[in-house]
């Protein structure tokens, strides 16, 4: 089909729910992408932070194709080879106990709120029933079912979905005092964070602020949750971003890169609440997928330690060439690993459709932010390829 074809069916029968850019995409190599008639983009996007080991990769398609053969659902009255091995290797590689596996960052992220609510309610519902409240931070985002909605800390996500879920307070980032203040109060049960917040604008969380927060809620039995599902699975240069800030949280979600493109996410618990889920407190019919979860191991087996280095390489390479250029419109570079922040002058979705005219793919974050997510499997030519394309149009701008 020719990309004017592609969008005419979408108009016609898809729900617009998406302010899609004027693109249509058919297949990739590496990092680029094609349309139908062949144009080629650079893709800084990665799908979101998901394609983490690029298009067209066949370790991982001949991993999807082997299980697919094999056993493509069977449900999880039964246990599987796929899920049983990620589940080893994940609890192996980023020091947590156990783990779930969900479908997506947002049902990762209600599974964890279940969680630290059974926990309290677990050791705590006698003396103190109401002590429920899970705190987040200002600028924050979790996600878009109306219970994530509620945890998100942006309020320009709210409109028109109320009422939301009850049992959520929002506290500035990197403000101690504040968190500690809703502790005190006396029905706090977590404190849910993102080491990165992603959607607020690749805003990096203060080091010494996160390892005193643990400290905090490890002498108050509060929960520490952390929010991977865009920071984890390799993209700061660590399995984990709590692992590059050197802390192990109570529980964290992870989504997004897991599975290289199949829909795959899930809860990591340490031995702090490991087993506070029980035979059917949580369930999900897809979770732990034959074909995501081959898929997932295969995704693991390329993210090994010197792919994470080279993540934290080409990283820095690329802040340290855009802020080299010494434009005026450039504010600051942030972030860590393929997990790039770019502040800038004006408005950033000018300047992403001008790089989509030239043949690169970017994205947004927050007001004032270009984001950089590329796969992290991206070469060094399509990176300077892309970076040659960014500096054009901010130099024209």
């Amino acid at each position: 089909m020719t990309s004017q074809e592609i969008k005419r069916l979408d108009s016609q029968h898809v729900m617009q729910t998406y302010g899609r850019f004027d693109v249509a995409l058919d297949h990739g190599i590496g990092a680029t992408l094609y349309s139908p008639e062949g144009k080629a983009y650079i893709d800084f996007t990665s799908g979101i932070g998901v394609n983490s080991v690029g298009y067209g990769n066949r370790a991982w398609a001949d991993a999807i194709y082997a299980q697919a053969l094999k056993l493509g659902h069977i449900s999880n009255l039964y246990y599987t080879e796929p899920y049983a091995k990620l589940a080893e290797l994940l609890t192996a590689r980023s020091g947590m106990s156990r783990v779930f596996f969900a479908n997506a960052g947002g049902e990762a992220n209600e599974g964890i709120i279940k969680l630290a609510r059974k926990y309290s309610h677990d050791k705590y519902g006698e003396s103190n029933p109401n002590r429920n409240v899970i705190v987040t931070l200002l600028q924050s985002f979790h996600g878009r079912t109306v219970t994530t909605l509620a945890a998100t800390g942006q309020e320009h996500f709210h409109k028109h979905f109320f009422p939301f879920t009850e049992g959520f307070r929002h506290v500035p980032a990197n403000d101690l005092a504040a968190v500690t203040a809703e502790i005190e109060r006396g029905d706090v049960c977590a404190v849910f964070v993102e080491l990165i917040q992603g959607e607020g604008g690749v805003l990096p969380l203060d080091p010494t602020y996160v390892k005193a927060l643990r400290e905090l809620c490890s002498a108050r039995d509060v929960l520490l949750l952390a929010d991977e599902v865009q920071t984890g699975i390799g993209r700061t240069g660590e399995l984990f971003a709590f692992q590059k800030y050197g802390i192990l949280p109570d529980a964290a979600t992870f989504a997004k890169g897991i599975a290289g493109g199949l829909p795959m996410g899930g809860v990591l618990a340490a031995k702090s609440c490991d087993t506070t889920l029980a035979a059917g407190d949580h369930a999900t019919t897809f979770g732990g997928n034959p074909i995501a979860a081959a898929a997932a191991v295969e995704v693991l087996r390329q993210l090994d330690d010197d792919a994470l280095a080279k993540v934290t390489e080409n990283g820095q390479y690329i802040r340290d060439t855009v802020a080299s250029w010494g434009f005026a419109n450039v504010v600051e570079t942030r972030g860590a690993g393929l997990m790039i922040g770019v502040q800038v002058t004006g408005t950033p979705k000018d300047y992403v459709l001008q790089c989509i005219e030239r043949g690169l793919l970017l994205l947004t974050a927050g007001s004032d932010a270009l984001r950089i997510l590329p796969p992290l499997t991206i070469t060094r030519a399509e990176i300077d390829a892309g970076l040659a394309i960014l500096k054009e149009v901010l130099a024209n701008n």
